[in-house]
């Protein structure tokens, strides 16, 4: 990609600081989404709870990468809690869908966030892009939060949904919080360790938005997830090796399903998620096995 101004939200977070810092690292200009009035020239205001959007900081944009959204295991899954993952993601992903779509001269991409939980559970079975929604929760969340973007898919915006899968970094996310567990010889298999993990490492991350960013090929739903799946047993034995560590422990599933409530069943659930239009389009994985992605992390 040529020199481009990029807005980004959920530019605070794992991936967004990530993708944030690269584009600038390449003399991109970043224009970042903030909740609050703009400080700088290189904000824009907005709300996703009033759908309120600051568009007139968009112009110019050549393209508008959305990640925001609250995070799916922060809390108890209360039901006020579910409300707010999601609206938080469909309610976000509508309102910059529209400021986008009303621009006399909008963004050529929207990148938006989505997620490997549109699946479901597949258990032992692999599936790409073209499987259909599973059922639960965090699948009608996924449905609807792609559904959102249909404002800017309608005015011509070539729209992306990026289903991110496990992301193995220190920083944040689920697997920041494996880190300090496994170093300190705590880790070890959640349930019986034979659901599957559909991981990918932060840089292959990043680089795969920005893939997506540049090939005008690629639109609708495209995985984020690496060439090779493993189960929860894998990354434990992987975490140890890497990290010189034992992994005894366990977390049995009816403790689980006592501290997490029902998120319990999507941690025990089994996703299978290859990257099908990531590769058909030769994109290529620095980091594509367990090991290799958790060295990666500790870098």
């Amino acid at each position: 990609m040529l020199r481009s101004r990029i807005a980004v939200s959920g530019s605070t977070g794992l991936i967004g600081a990530a993708l944030v810092r690269s584009l600038r690292a390449d003399g991109h200009e970043v224009v970042r989404l903030v909740r609050r009035p703009a400080a700088t020239g290189d904000e824009v205001e907005w709300d996703p709870e009033r759908q309120y959007v600051d568009a007139a900081g968009l112009v110019g944009c050549d393209a508008v990468v959305h990640l925001a959204g609250a995070g799916v295991g922060d809390h108890r899954w209360t039901e006020e809690y579910k409300r707010r993952i999601r609206d938080s993601r469909v309610l976000g992903t509508a309102a910059i869908a529209e400021a986008v779509a009303s621009l006399d001269t909008p963004p050529k991409v929207l990148l938006s966030g989505s997620a490997i939980g549109y699946y479901g559970d597949t258990g032992d079975r692999a599936v790409d892009e073209s499987a259909p929604p599973g059922q639960g929760f965090l699948p009608s969340v996924c449905v609807e939060w792609e559904e959102a973007t249909a404002p800017a898919e309608e005015a011509g915006i070539r729209t992306v949904h990026a289903r991110t899968g496990l992301v193995v970094a220190r920083g944040g996310g689920a697997w920041g919080r494996l880190f300090p567990l496994f170093k300190a010889g705590l880790g070890g298999r959640l349930g019986n360790g034979r659901q599957y993990w559909s991981f990918i490492a932060l840089h292959d991350h990043v680089a795969a938005m920005r893939h997506i960013l540049d090939t005008e090929s690629l639109s609708g739903p495209v995985n984020l997830t690496g060439p090779a799946p493993v189960t929860n047993g894998q990354v434990t034995a992987a975490m140890g090796r890497v990290l010189h560590r034992p992994t005894l422990f366990t977390a049995p599933a009816p403790a689980l399903r006592i501290a997490l409530g029902e998120f319990a069943g999507d941690v025990l659930g089994s996703q299978r998620v290859l990257p099908g239009r990531l590769l058909d389009s030769d994109f290529a994985f620095a980091f594509p096995d367990i090991d290799a992605a958790i060295r990666a992390a500790l870098r």
